[in-house]
């Protein structure tokens, strides 16, 4: 096969990119130019896309013998992915910029580029494996659980798919990897893991946005409509959020509050006690689904959530389903007229813990990716279990 090995300047991009080379195929690297900074270094660990790491990428391709090139995408990361993000803190949501990413850039704009020039398909150093299915390809997670990295791929689609390659899903370990990297001579070898918002590479979310939102002081409330304090801004506070609070007022019992809503609109910010943050019900837009389901989804079916990268899945019921007028709020999309709705199967897990609007869900059956979705809203109690039986699907 032709493949285009996208080459961040990591070690498992390097080491995918050799493993592709070392199979046969035809390769060409390719690094991303996603910065509007050039001149921007990376700090430790901190933050990708940088001059240190196209230049990594640059050794790597020269040791493989393969060509590389440096394409600017900066434009639309920012549109697609920068201003994404700041949209949705603006609405009161909490996104995630790396789902954004792979979404619009990296399996979106990029393998349509590729496609376009005759590659066959785009390979990453993703940890996630695929599987030929009754109905075309099928994700999967990696083998090494710790190093799964199915959930960011959640958004990609059955076209999209047809055309990805995952060298690394069935390494057992990165310290495999990394070894691998040291016999072949890859400079990577011991470079550490980037982690963080790559645009915010100092780790701080909310300076950052402070700098591109403007933000008006309000009202931080209690659950009864009590004024318990006041911020600066409620679009620099997320679901979850204990730290920086300033409340005025403590708890009649003493413990600590956390932000259980924000309301953009009135630009207000609830707080309360941390068992109100156990969610058993989310629904969202956005949805799709990676390769088809083989099932009708309208009706129930089994499953496992994972709202979080690192979160452990926890099992649940799902089901796509007309948004009710009654049950339509601001977090809704406009024009949204269907939503995934998943109850919590409270039997057998604990409930959901601090869920904000705007992350994303990803839903597995065993091992296989099925889809994703936004969330738009989250419910303390599901207000009725669903009773109909659900199909239970091979894993």
């Amino acid at each position: 096969m032709k493949i285009l090995a996208a080459m961040s300047g990591g070690v498992d991009s390097a080491v995918a990119a050799a493993r592709a080379v070392e199979a046969g195929h035809e390769v060409v690297g390719v690094h991303l130019a996603l910065s509007r900074m050039p001149g921007t270094l990376r700090t430790g660990s901190r933050g990708c896309c940088t001059i240190e790491d196209a230049m990594d990428a640059r050794r790597a391709a020269n040791l493989l013998g393969i060509p590389f090139y440096v394409w600017d995408f900066s434009e639309r990361f920012k549109a697609d992915v920068v201003d994404d993000f700041v949209a949705e803190y603006e609405a009161g949501r909490t996104p995630n910029p790396c789902m954004r990413c792979n979404e619009k850039i990296k399996f979106a704009a990029l393998l349509d580029k590729a496609v376009a020039l005759g590659f066959d398909a785009v390979a990453t150093g993703h940890y996630a494996t695929l599987r030929g299915g009754s109905a075309g390809r099928e994700l999967h997670r990696a083998s090494a659980w710790a190093k799964d990295q199915s959930y960011v791929l959640g958004v990609l689609t059955s076209d999209q798919l047809a055309h990805c390659y995952f060298p690394l899903g069935d390494t057992p370990s990165k310290d495999l990897v990394r070894a691998e990297a040291e016999r072949r001579g890859l400079q990577v070898a011991q470079k550490p893991d980037s982690h963080d918002i790559c645009f915010i590479p100092d780790g701080d979310t909310r300076g950052w946005l402070s700098d591109h939102l403007e933000r008006a002081p309000g009202d931080i409330l209690d659950e009864g409509g009590a004024v318990v304090g006041r911020h600066d801004g409620a679009n620099g506070y997320t679901v979850g959020q204990r730290r920086g609070l300033q409340l005025g007022r403590p708890a009649a019992d003493g413990k600590p509050r956390y932000v259980l809503s924000i309301r953009p609109v009135s630009n207000e910010v609830v707080v309360g006690p941390k068992e109100r943050l156990a969610i058993a019900r989310i629904a969202g837009g956005r949805y799709s689904w990676a390769g088809e389901p083989g099932f009708d989804v309208s009706a129930p079916f089994d499953c496992e959530v994972q709202i979080r990268a690192h979160a452990d899945p926890v099992p649940a019921t799902a089901r796509l389903a007309p948004i009710p007028d009654e049950e339509r709020t601001e977090q809704h999309r406009d024009g949204a007229t269907h939503e995934v709705v998943v109850d919590v199967d409270l039997e057998r897990a604990e409930p959901l813990l601090g869920v904000a609007p705007g992350q994303t869900a990803v839903l597995y059956v065993g091992t296989r990716v099925l889809g994703q979705f936004t969330i738009d809203r989250a419910l303390p109690e599901s207000p009725e279990r669903m009773t109909t039986a659900a199909p239970r699907l091979e894993a």
